[in-house]
């Protein structure tokens, strides 16, 4: 289980190489299906479009926002958008407008324009696994959703600065107090101007695009979301929200009694605990052995104790110690 975790908060909250995940340039919303349909959904996915020259040579804003922290079903994405600050109209002009506003068919209209003005505008996004999410939460050190969420938009921030883009200006949705979230960004990005937020995606337009490009991912991700666990499993679950009654049958309906949920659900989330716990089997986890063996001895048998030292006296290791980075072992 912890090995499991470990690995799964390697390759989503960490992000070794953010780019690993873009093997297709995603140039409309209708590449989204291949995209999403042969991903791995127990690792996070990542892409960052072609950065325009226009950023690298001129200073840009960026806009970080996300779609889906509430579902118990399907991914968190996290989204950024940048554009150089001489073409921030731009975006007023496309519509960006917080995503939340929009209907779906604006949303894609709109993702498909800033597609389209690839010479001004680019952005990526962080596809955060359900599995991730639910691991993060059962770890035996528990990584908050706050956390996760941050870590991602920090990296995302990284990976379009090592790209090339000229981030001058970074404006934040924020999760949890915008004071400290800022504070925290001020100390990893220095120099550049950070503004976080609550309504950040309603009063930024470049927190719009972002939150627009995150919410038609997310979108997509769920309409293309293919079932490992077996093909009868029917695509009819709802909004994905826990209050939904749609999604709670669907949930009721597609749990194994062994397994649990499909790969789609957040486990972590109350809604999905409290039907596994009603549905599925029960676990007994035998406990854990004592790690200490009844004939086992202290090393310090077999030495005679030294004499009391004045606290004054600073004793140093002797060099063969330090050099070969030898300690003291207190049992045999």
């Amino acid at each position: 289980m912890d090995e499991n975790d470990e690995n799964s908060i390697n390759s989503g909250n960490q992000k070794e190489d953010l780019c690993r995940g873009a093997v297709d340039s995603i140039t409309s919303t209708k590449d989204f299906n291949f995209f999403f349909e042969q991903s791995d959904h127990s690792i996070n996915k990542a892409h960052f479009s072609e950065v325009p020259q226009i950023c690298k040579d001129e200073p840009c804003q960026l806009g970080v926002d996300e779609a889906g922290r509430g579902p118990v079903l399907g991914p968190m994405v996290y989204g950024i958008s940048y554009i150089p600050l001489s073409q921030k109209q731009l975006l007023v002009d496309l519509g960006c407008a917080d995503s939340k506003s929009l209907t779906e068919k604006t949303r894609d209209k709109i993702f498909d324009d800033i597609c389209e003005h690839k010479d001004s505008i680019g952005w990526a996004i962080d596809v955060i696994s359900p599995n991730v999410i639910s691991n993060s939460m059962y770890r035996r050190t528990k990584i908050s959703l706050n956390e996760v969420s941050m870590v991602s938009a920090t990296e995302l921030i990284r990976g379009a600065i090592e790209a090339g883009v000229n981030v001058t200006e970074v404006y934040v949705d924020t999760v949890g107090k915008p004071e400290s979230y800022q504070a925290r960004l001020k100390g990893v990005f220095p120099g550049i101007k950070i503004v976080v937020a609550k309504k950040a995606d309603a009063t930024y337009p470049i927190v719009s695009a972002a939150s627009i490009c995150a919410k038609v991912s997310r979108d997509h991700a769920i309409h293309a979301w293919r079932f490992r666990e077996s093909e009868n499993i029917e695509a009819k679950y709802g909004s994905g929200y826990p209050n939904d009654p749609m999604t709670k049958t669907w949930l009721s309906a597609n749990v194994d009694k062994v397994f649990g949920f499909p790969q789609l659900v957040r486990f972590s989330w109350s809604t999905a605990e409290q039907i596994l716990q009603s549905k599925a089997l029960t676990v007994e986890w035998e406990e854990a052995e004592d790690s200490e063996t009844p004939n086992e001895q202290k090393i310090l048998k077999f030495f005679a104790k030294s004499p009391a030292k004045s606290s004054s006296v600073n004793t140093k290791k002797h060099p063969f110690f330090t050099e070969r980075c030898l300690s003291n072992a207190a049992v045999l």
